[in-house]
This record gives structure tokens, C-alpha cells and sequence, in this order.
């Protein structure tokens, strides 16, 4: 099914090939006398009535009639405007680098670029397709980015700075998106939202964001999707499926479109898990954005997507060792049953933007979301724990030497939950002197119905676990429940930034906003004031005895109230009932940072550090089950989150960047009222449960935990993204990807958060890539001479073949002995991957 869906995608992109045409480009880069770049600069061409604005880095692309003497005007408010003539051939493709001088203004300049006058940065994206990672998406280079931590290569879900990827907001053409609702692992997960090809620009924040960003705790990824100015596209394939992207543009530039389909199946690295059996994921999304502009202060914009994530799973068997050299074990399984997993989506949003001058701007959205989801198994599990022999000088080493227990268990579900949201949305911007106004108003309807059956059966060595008289049934982890929810939220925000030029010429920015959000369903307000303050100061290189000093450095702090109304995963409890009472959680930033350049070697690299600390209150309680979150349902834990991150990147070789990060973290909350009981016998023992034999308890102690670790405490995180060519043959490319995260915490399956303090081994995984280059140095020679890019990679995923671990599957005697047994990650794999742009 999902190759037919990707061939009729590409009927449907076909005729967009027509739009090819013989032009000329101009490309370039506006700076400042400082060398930073210039964003939001008209770029016009009068004679041809052509124009564009420059981008977050300072970059402009424009396609024009081939002419002798073509007149480029560069106007900005901040800036002196400047004018250049150029001569353009058919077929050309021209680079030009502009410097601007600012405007005399007593004492003011208007703002620089917005990463330094935010904590939002840049997240490059030109590394995407080479980066040799399981995920093809732009979750690839998220661990990029400072306080970002992934622990699962088949899931696209982020941590960022202690919170769960349901604490991240994600914008694409300043919309946000959804994920899933029901995908329990990352096996189900298919693809996300954001399609690498039509991508124009990404930013990332990790914390202390401004007001014109939603309300959730972490993070905010605000994507822009491209607006092509000639005709192009993208073909990639791999083992894992392919991907085809079309963009053109009309002869005036006045309509624009990008469209792109995806097909993935991981059928390929599913069989490398533990679990044998028949794995058929197919994971298909069609995307399109077109933009038309009835004037230079008109235009009008649709964006849409289908996607059809289906996974189906026949298991067959599963054996995997663990334990220590100590206790040395096998666990085996034979299965029956299957599971079939479904998420069919649409979105679907229209836009229309209005310039009445060149210092205001207007924009209007109206967009819909629907979300069909159906997750059904049934999957009996008849298995056997076996102890190993642990001798190395046995010629039985590694064999079966007894059976510590057999047993079966049964998993049954039958969930669907259909989902609908409409928005309507205006967001203003407005540039007076040094001042950069932005506002917006939201109103948002909800209507969520979800039907629940699930439930576990546990059987061993005859006796159902827990043991009940022989007329009844224990079943675990029992949901049942039919629940509908209907919504309004209403939000609004207002924001507004400053720029100072001092007298000694160091910079200071500063942006302050409030934004609020009024939900009809617990009838709560909350309101969020945020702000930030920047310095930039002048200092030249100074040499003395002692002291160099670095002239390119920025200073920053943010702070805000980051309040996280629930959505509806936060309000369903562990017995999938509703709680209407649910307040929003609560968030408090206090981030400081620094971005500096430096040079090394002879060349310059980013180093950006910030340290931070969060006060969390009203929580709600969650664990983790391999990438579903399963919330408590009330708003009874405090806790906070604090430290710090490190990030360097650059060149080391023209063109070819690089990257590592480092983070420390510490993320704790306190559960109010929450105690337990240690048990001891008559002979002073602590009673523990299948493991003392005197277990009639005679006294008890009461305990309180206090701050326990939250499910993400990571106490290190590690990414390294290293690319090098070969000396003698540069078209060949090296890409190395190093993941190192320290352990999270896990705990026994009884809801008891408490419990929840052991350590999962450390996530560690390299990745290695090499490319070859295809398309030959010589213009308009070689077999991809058409091409912009052709580009060959062959990858081993998990070079060093380690087993890491997602969660665990716990079996129990009848005795009550409980064994945890891992879920492992995918092994070691080969992939082979071919990319064309054009």
C-alpha cells in the first residue's frame, strides 16, 4: 500500500517538471562593517519588479531576466540603503557579498541578528542527508543543539534539559504540529512531521524562549519551510526508502510551490531486535506549500499533508542474555498473535500575509488538523527464564545448566481515539526606530474521543500472578474507558525588542513580553511574562604582557514563566479516567549564556555555552514505557532542573562543518504527601518479596522519599558530528556520529514513582559514514553533469555493536520474584544511500 501512495505521489508531482526555464540567479550574503550578517534586507530589482528579503543569515537568492546592466537596490531600515550593477548571462549563477553602513542614529541601532537577541540558534541543515544516522529526518542534527538528548534511534522523540519530548513545542510556518497520540514504541512512531527537503531555515531554543512562542516547559523548534525561487528538487533512496521532493517557481516569481513525498519502512533494521517475526511497517507522507503574491504587499500561502503510518508485527520468538557473570541468564519466548498499528492524519493550513509599508506586516491563519488512530494485539508469550552455565573452563560455558521458572503472558488491546483541531490565528510585526513590535491572538477548538481496552494476563508455572483463589482472574494494568473531549483555548501575546549602539559601541539588545491563554475546559488562566538582555561589547584585541582579548563575544540572560496547560494525554490517568480539575504546569527559566568566536588552527569556530536552572511546580507524575508516556493524572509533584551545556562547532575544512556538544543535567521532583512502609520480621530482616522466607512482617518503618529523580535525569550527555575528506581524493567524505548518554532512571512495573531510582547501563552508539561525491569538478561533464549534487553513502549504524537498552520486560514468579529482562535496540547494520538535488 505505501508504494502505491508513492507512486501516485510522484503522478501527482510530474507536472511540475514543466516549470523549468532558462534564467539567471543572483546569490549572496548581506553583512554588516562587523561582518554579522543582515536578516529581513530588501534585495529589488526595479526594472524587472523582482525582489526578496534576506534570510536569518544574512543570504538572498534571487532569479532574474539575463540583462548587460541589472541594478540591485539593498535598502534595511538600520542601514544606509546601497545600490550595484551587474551583468548576468543566461544560465549564470552569480555571488555577490554585500557590506551595509549603519544609519546615524543617536545612540540607537536597531536590531542585529535574532540569535543574539534571543536564545534561538541556528540548526544547520545542509548535513541532514549525510549525517549517517537511522533517523532521516531532522531529529538527525537536533543533538546538535545545546540541553538536546536522544536515547532511541527508532524514536524522533527529544529530551531537552530534563523535560519529555511532550514539553517541545514545534512550529513549521508558524504552526504548530502533532505527533501520534496512541505510539507506544518507536517501532510504530513512522515519520515526523518536518520533511528535510522542503526545509528553508530551522531555529532551536532550548529554554527562555519569547512570549511569541506557545506554552510548553523545554523547547521550541520554530521551521520554515523554502520558497523556491527557480525550478529544483531532491531524489534520495536507501534501504530504509526513499524520498522525492519538486520545487519551481513562475517566470514573475509571483507563484511558488515545493512539494515532497516520503516512503519509509524499517523493516530492514527491525531485524536486527531481539524479537524475531514478520515486520511490516510502511510509513508513507505527502506534502505541499504553495505560496502566490498578488502584489509585493499581498500574499497568500497553503501548506498540506497526508500521512499514513501503518505498522503490522507477527512475532515468532525472541532469546536474549542478560544478567552478570555472576547470574548469567536466558530469556525465551514463542509468540502467538500480532499487533496492527494505524495513524492516519491531514492537515491542512491557508495563510495570507499583508506588507501595507515596509515596516509592518500582517499575517492571518486558518488551519485544521484530524487524527485517526487505531492500535489493536493480541500476543500470547510462552516463555522460559534458564540459567547459564557462568564457568569459563566448562566445556558447557554459555549453556543451559537449569530452569529458574516457565510461564505465559497474554497483552490485549483494542484502543482507537480520533482527534480534530481548528485554529484561527494573526500574528503582527511592526519595526518603529530601534523597536521590533510583534503581537498575536489565537483561538483554538479541541475535540478529542478516545475509546480504551487494554490489559495484561500473567501466568507462571501454572498459577496466575497475582495469586487468587481459583475461582477468579487477575488481570494487570487494566484500562477501560470511553472518553470525549470538547475545548476553546484562547491565547494572545505581545512582545517587543530593542537595540542600543552605545557610545564605546558595544551593542545592547533586549526583548520583554507577556503572552496568556485562557482554556475552557478546568477554566484556568494563566499568564507568562518573559524576557531577555544582551551585550555585545566592543573589545578590541588588546596584547600585553598577559592578555588577549577575543572582540566577538555576546553575553545574554533570559527568564519567563513557561506554563504548560495539558493536553490530553496529560489528563488521562493511569485507569485512562479524566481529570477536569488538571491545572497547567509551571515552569520558571533563568538561563544565562555566551556565544563567542574563536580561532583555532587558523580558523574560526562557535562556542556557545549556557548555564541554566528551572523551579517546576504543579507536575504531573509521568513513567516512561519505551516512548509512551503514562501520566498519574493530578498535579501533585514539584521538583527542578538545572545545569549546564557546551557547544563547539566548525570548519575544519572549508564548506565541511563539524560539531560536538557536552551537558550535564540534574532534574529531581518531590511527589507531596507520598510515603511507603519497610516491613521487618521477627528476625529483624527487611522483608523483600520473593527473596525472604520469613516474610510475616512484626514492625514497619514509615519512609518518606522526597526529591527522587524525574524520568530524564541524565547526569552527561555527549554528540559528536565529525566530517572529513579525503587529502588525495576530496570527493570522498568521512562522517562520524558519537551518541554517549549516562544512564536514565527505570523502575518496577507497580506505579510506584518512588521505586523508580535504578539506573538503565549508559546509551552509547557510533556511527559511521562515507560518501562519494558523483558529480565530476568539470562543468557540464560527466554522467550527473545535470545535477546539483549526486551523492553515494554507505553507513554502518552501531559500529561497535552495542546493546543498549530501551525499557525492560518483567517476568515474576509465583513466589513474586520479579526479573527484569532488557529490551535492546537495534545492532550493528549496513546501509547503503544514494541523493540527488537539482
Amino acid at each position: 500500500m505505501g508504494f502505491r501512495h508513492f507512486l501516485l505521489a510522484l503522478t501527482v508531482l510530474a507536472p511540475v517538471l514543466t516549470w523549468a526555464q532558462t534564467t539567471a540567479s543572483v546569490k549572496g550574503k548581506l553583512k554588516d562593517k562587523s561582518g554579522l550578517p543582515i536578516e529581513y534586507a530588501n534585495v529589488y530589482v526595479r526594472a524587472q519588479n523582482a525582489g526578496t528579503f534576506t534570510e536569518d543569515d544574512g543570504s538572498f537568492d534571487l532569479t532574474l531576466q539575463p540583462g548587460d546592466s541589472i541594478l540591485l537596490e539593498f535598502s534595511h531600515t538600520a542601514f544606509k540603503n546601497s545600490q550595484q550593477y551587474i551583468k548576468l548571462n543566461p544560465g549564470q549563477n552569480k555571488y555577490l557579498e554585500i557590506t551595509l553602513e549603519y544609519n546615524s542614529l543617536k545612540g540607537v541601532e536597531v536590531r542585529e541578528n535574532k540569535s543574539k537577541r534571543t536564545t534561538l540558534v541556528p540548526v544547520p541543515i545542509k548535513d541532514i542527508k549525510v549525517n549517517p544516522n537511522v533517523q532521516q529526518g531532522i531529529e538527525s542534527v537536533l543533538t546538535s543543539q545545546l540541553g538536546v538528548s536522544m536515547n532511541n534511534e527508532l524514536s524522533s522523540n527529544y529530551s531537552v534539559r530534563g523535560g519529555s519530548f511532550a514539553e517541545n513545542l514545534v512550529y513549521v510556518n508558524d504552526i504548530e504540529v502533532y505527533r501520534p497520540f496512541l505510539a507506544r514504541s518507536g517501532e510504530q512512531e513512522g515519520l515526523s512531521f518536518p520533511n528535510p527537503d522542503m526545509v528553508g531555515s530551522i531555529y532551536f531554543s532550548a529554554g527562555g524562549f519569547d512570549a511569541r512562542y506557545g506554552d510548553k516547559m523545554s523547547s521550541v523548534l520554530d521551521i520554515q519551510y523554502k520558497k523556491p525561487k527557480k525550478f529544483g528538487g531532491a531524489f534520495s533512496a536507501s534501504l530504509l526508502g526513499g524520498s522525492l521532493a519538486l520545487e519551481s517557481a513562475s517566470k514573475n516569481g509571483k507563484l511558488t510551490q515545493v512539494s515532497g513525498v516520503r516512503y519509509q519502512t524499517n523493516q530492514y533494521i527491525l531485524g536486527s531486535l531481539d524479537t524475531d517475526g514478520d515486520y511490516q511497517p510502511n510509513f508513507t507522507d505527502v506534502q505541499t506549500y504553495w505560496t502566490y503574491a498578488f502584489s509585493k504587499k499581498w500574499e497568500v500561502s497553503f501548506l498540506g499533508n497526508y500521512a499514513n503510518n501503518e505498522y503490522k508485527f507477527i512475532p515468532s520468538d525472541r532469546v536474549t542474555n542478560f544478567g552478570t557473570i555472576n547470574e548469567a541468564l536466558q530469556f525465551t519466548v514463542f509468540f502467538e498473535g500480532q499487533e496492527v498499528t494505524s495513524f492516519e492524519t491531514f492537515f491542512g493550513a491557508i495563510s495570507t500575509e499583508n506588507r501595507p509599508n515596509s515596516d509592518t506586516r500582517l499575517k492571518f491563519t486558518a488551519s485544521a488538523f484530524r487524527t485517526f488512530e487505531n492500535e489493536t494485539f493480541d500476543i500470547l508469550g510462552q516463555y522460559s527464564l534458564d540459567e547459564l552455565e557462568r564457568d569459563l573452563g566448562d566445556d558447557e560455558f554459555g549453556d543451559i545448566v537449569r530452569n529458574r521458572g516457565v510461564g505465559t503472558n497474554l497483552d490485549h488491546a483494542r484502543n482507537r481515539l480520533d482527534a480534530t483541531v481548528f485554529t484561527l490565528q494573526h500574528r503582527g510585526y511592526k519595526t518603529i526606530d530601534n523597536k521590533y513590535l510583534q503581537w498575536g491572538v489565537t483561538w483554538r477548538g479541541e475535540e478529542i474521543n478516545d475509546h480504551l481496552s487494554e490489559w495484561s494476563y500473567v501466568d507462571s508455572a501454572g498459577y496466575s500472578v497475582p495469586t487468587s483463589p481459583s475461582n477468579q482472574i487477575f488481570l494487570q494494568d487494566v484500562i477501560k474507558g470511553r472518553n470525549q473531549v470538547q475545548s476553546n483555548r484562547y491565547m494572545a501575546y505581545v512582545q517587543n525588542s530593542w537595540d542600543w549602539l552605545l557610545d564605546n559601541e558595544a551593542q545592547v539588545s533586549a526583548t520583554l513580553g507577556i503572552r496568556g491563554q485562557y482554556w475552557d475546559y478546568n477554566d484556568q488562566t494563566i499568564i507568562s511574562p518573559r524576557g531577555s538582555i544582551s551585550w555585545k561589547p566592543n573589545w578590541q584585541k588588546q596584547i600585553n604582557d598577559s592578555t588577549i582579548l577575543n572582540k566577538d563575544v555576546i553575553f545574554y540572560f533570559s527568564t519567563g514563566y513557561y506554563y504548560q496547560p495539558p493536553f490530553y494525554r496529560e489528563l488521562r490517568g493511569l485507569d485512562g479516567t479524566l481529570n477536569p480539575e488538571m491545572r497547567a504546569q509551571k515552569s520558571i527559566h533563568f538561563v544565562l549564556g555566551a556565544d563567542m568566536n574563536l580561532q583555532i588552527w587558523d580558523r574560526t569556530f562557535k562556542f556557545i555555552t549556557e548555564a541554566y536552572y528551572k523551579a517546576l511546580y504543579d507536575l504531573v507524575p509521568y513513567e516512561v514505557d519505551n516512548v509512551r508516556l503514562r501520566y498519574y493524572g493530578n498535579n501533585d509533584s514539584k521538583g527542578y532542573a538545572t545545569g549546564l551545556d557546551l557547544k563547539i562547532n566548525g570548519e575544519f575544512i572549508p564548506g565541511i562543518e563539524s560539531w560536538a556538544s557536552l551537558s550535564f543535567l540534574s532534574t529531581k521532583e518531590d511527589i507531596l504527601d507520598d510515603y511507603y512502609y519497610d516491613y521487618y520480621n521477627s528476625d529483624g530482616e527487611l522483608i523483600q518479596s520473593g527473596f525472604t522466607q520469613n516474610s510475616t512482617p512484626v514492625d514497619s518503618v514509615i519512609n518518606y522519599p522526597g526529591y527522587i529523580p524525574r524520568p530524564t535525569d541524565q547526569l552527561v550527555y555527549f554528540s559528536l558530528f565529525f566530517q572529513d575528506e579525503m587529502p588525495s581524493f576530496p570527493s570522498f567524505k568521512v562522517h562520524v556520529n558519537v551518541l554517549f548518554g549516562s544512564g536514565l532512571p527505570f523502575g518496577p512495573p507497580d506505579n510506584e514513582r518512588y521505586k523508580d531510582i535504578e539506573r538503565y547501563p549508559s546509551y552509547r552508539r557510533v556511527d559511521l559514514g562515507f560518501s562519494k561525491d558523483l558529480k565530476s569538478k568539470e562543468p557540464n561533464k560527466g554522467l550527473f553533469k545535470n545535477f546539483e549534487r549526486a551523492v553515494l553513502s554507505v553507513e554502518i549504524w552501531n559500529l561497535m555493536d552495542i546493546n543498549n537498552t530501551i525499557s525492560y520486560t518483567w517476568v515474576k514468579e509465583s513466589s513474586g520474584r520479579q526479573y527484569g529482562v532488557p529490551n535492546y535496540l537495534t545492532s550493528r547494520r549496513l546501509n547503503v544511500k544514494l541523493a540527488f538535488t537539482f
